[in-house]
């Protein structure tokens, strides 16, 4: 989605703005990838590290958006999309909290 985005973004801006949100992107991916094939205890540093990764990603987008450079509606599609990503990350984050308490939900017998 984000590639027919910096289509449009000026030329100015491409390779610095659109390389910054091109960086976040790679970047999240990356921890993302890192972190599906991790040991669960670490897992959770490395979607608090994603979250971070994409709630930075979201910042640049509106700045782009705020400057002209991003057009509304896909500005708008974008950050619709990126939301519900942090959503399934946050659900991941919380199922892995969950899932290492001492309790595990359960009361001790």
């Amino acid at each position: 989605m984000w590639q027919s985005v910096i289509q449009h973004v000026p030329k100015l801006h491409r390779h610095t703005f659109g390389g910054k949100i091109d960086e976040l992107f790679l970047k999240t991916l990356e921890i993302l990838f890192r972190a599906q094939y991790t040991k669960t205890e670490v897992k959770s540093q490395y979607l608090v590290a994603a979250i971070g990764k994409l709630d930075l990603l979201k910042f640049f987008l509106q700045i782009g958006w705020e400057n002209k450079l991003v057009d509304t509606k896909k500005y708008i599609n974008l950050s619709e999309a990126l939301e519900e990503i942090g959503r399934m990350l946050g659900g991941w984050k919380k199922g892995l909290e969950t899932k290492l308490s001492p309790h595990n939900g359960r009361e001790k017998q």
